[in-house]
């Protein structure tokens, strides 16, 4: 049997043409986002909201234009079977998928769900501002949350689901995976963490940590994470690093790949952040070019993304060697703060375990119940069982079951992050998948690396400062397929088999065991195992 030849050129030029200009559309309006949640100032949004919706109008026109459909038939039937290892087969295979799941939905309702969100936004940011003990602007929120959830459950009617309409959002993020299989996910996983919470939480070890607390001098932690990112790899000559209310990674292009960071009473919390952006910022980057303004020049899936700002959050920026190498430089920035505090103290202490509120500050072991929470919720507004209105009360009973900790306030609860308001139902799942993949992924580099995180009179390359052999192992396995497989796919090649959350439980065990002086339990021979492609 002969391989797959490339595809005939007269339909794939014009495919190409065709997918490179709503790329181009795309990513104008993602200019426009990037800005409404940067600079623009607040007159702007209601005018913002009428740009982005008709260019998302045209944006779905030229997605659902039946002669695209042709080409892609053509090519089909040309070049049958697929082989999605090959950029032009690929581009097919994926183009056929956006296109069936485009023509669903009813352009008037992509250009409403545009108009709403960008709405929302601007009324969450302003609810979130004002929320303060004792004083909740929900009420301000709730109508436009109202709408957004009204839109996205059309949405889910016109996209039709196996089981649940939180499927039909959740496939957007992780392409066949089921609401069914995320819960089971999640819910194992946190009854695989509840021991080593429970364990944590009664061991008489108690990790000083008021030295990172109350920072003020926000300038000294914004020049350190600028720091931190051009050492990993950030190139400033494509990219730069902003502020906004909530975090976010944005790619315009492969040589315009931006970030955002917000200041902290917290001390680590901005470099922590760099860290992860800048996870996100280099998976971008790793792109190849051949790809660019193609519907191929993205990841495999944002879980797949999550992995990758995960492991420079956690694997890479949580590790002994990291600051090894990046202390020192932080104890002459804040002198007055950690002139007396140990390389070993600060080491504990940006790794205790403390219960919070707060997701983007949370610790590794409580982080995934954060995410157990927001799936629960979200799932429940889709599918009817909860209210808008009683999102406050159910968040912060979540909060009290999940993780004992009772929000201060909306703006510490319900109204922490900024994905509900931009439509963003399905995502929280990918953050768990993210820290899943993370472990398995690192596993691998040290194996492939044996010098990564060595220790030794010279200690290994991480605390050495150098990162570029773990950038390029990333790049070369992960970042170069862009989007040319699907995730279950691109996983199996990597690390020769399914998502399992074991891995991500003996990491756990094995890092705060020590930390907490804890007796590990009798390990087990595998965790949760499942495949976006179905099942367990």
């Amino acid at each position: 049997m002969s391989s797959p030849q490339p595809c005939s050129r007269p339909s794939l030029e014009e495919l190409k043409i065709r997918l490179g200009e709503i790329y181009d559309l795309q990513r104008a309006s993602a200019v426009l986002s990037w800005d409404q949640q940067t600079y623009m100032p607040k007159g702007g949004a209601a005018a913002r909201g009428e740009q982005r919706a008709t260019l998302s109008g045209l944006i779905h026109q030229r997605s659902t234009d039946p002669r695209l459909g042709e080409l892609i038939a053509r090519l089909e039937e040309e070049n049958s079977p697929l082989d999605p290892e090959q950029d032009d087969h690929a581009m097919v295979r994926m183009a056929r998928r956006t296109y069936e799941r485009n023509r669903r939905i009813p352009e008037e309702l992509i250009r409403q769900l545009t108009l709403k969100t960008s709405l929302a936004r601007e009324a969450w940011v302003e609810a979130r501002a004002a929320s303060v003990p004792g004083r909740s602007l929900f009420g301000h929120f709730a109508p436009y949350l109202t709408e957004v959830v009204r839109l996205k459950r059309e949405q889910s009617e016109a996209l039709g689901y196996p089981e649940s309409p939180y499927d039909a959002h959740l496939d957007y993020f992780e392409p066949g995976l089921l609401a069914s299989q995320a819960a089971i996910l999640l819910d194992r996983l946190a009854e695989g963490l509840r021991p080593l919470v429970e364990a944590i939480t009664a061991s008489s070890i108690q990790i000083e940590t008021t030295f990172l607390e109350d920072v003020r001098d926000g300038e000294k932690q914004w020049a350190i994470s600028l720091e931190i990112l051009q050492a990993i790899g950030y190139d400033f000559q494509r990219g730069r690093q902003d502020r906004s209310a909530h975090p976010f990674t944005t790619a315009f292009s492969g040589g315009d790949v931006r970030i955002t960071n917000r200041l902290s009473s917290r001390l680590e919390t901005p470099l922590f952040t760099a860290l992860h952006e800048g996870g996100h910022a280099l998976y971008h980057f790793g792109i190849p070019c051949r790809l660019e303004r193609s519907n191929l020049a993205s990841g495999s899936s944002y879980g797949l993304h999550e992995s990758q700002s995960r492991l420079w959050e956690n694997l890479v920026g949580g590790s002994r060697p990291f600051w090894a190498f990046w202390f020192p430089r932080l104890a002459k920035a804040f002198p007055e703060r950690l002139a007396t505090v140990s390389e070993d103290s600060f080491y504990r202490a940006v790794n205790a375990v403390r219960p919070s509120p707060i997701r983007v500050e949370a610790d590794e072991v409580t982080y995934n119940l954060h995410i157990v929470l927001r799936f629960q919720l979200e799932q429940a507004l889709l599918e009817g069982r909860l209210a808008v209105k009683d999102l406050p009360s159910a968040w912060n009973e979540g909060m009290v079951r999940l993780l004992g900790v009772m929000p201060r306030d909306d703006a510490e609860g319900v109204l922490q992050d900024v994905h509900w308001s931009s439509g963003q139902f399905g995502y929280f799942p990918s953050y768990a998948l993210g820290n899943l993949l993370a472990v398995q992924f690192f596993n691998c580099a040290l194996h492939d690396l044996p010098g990564l995180n060595s220790s030794g009179s010279t200690g290994g390359l991480i605390a050495r400062g150098e990162y570029a052999p773990l950038r390029q192992w990333l790049h070369d396995r992960i970042h170069s397929w862009g989007g040319k497989l699907l995730p279950d796919e691109l996983v199996r090649k990597v690390i020769g088999g399914p998502i399992d959350s074991q891995p991500f439980l003996d990491y756990l065990w094995d890092k705060y065991a020590p930390l907490y002086g804890l007796q590990r339990p009798p390990a087990k021979r595998s965790g949760l195992k499942i495949s976006h492609l179905g099942g367990e």
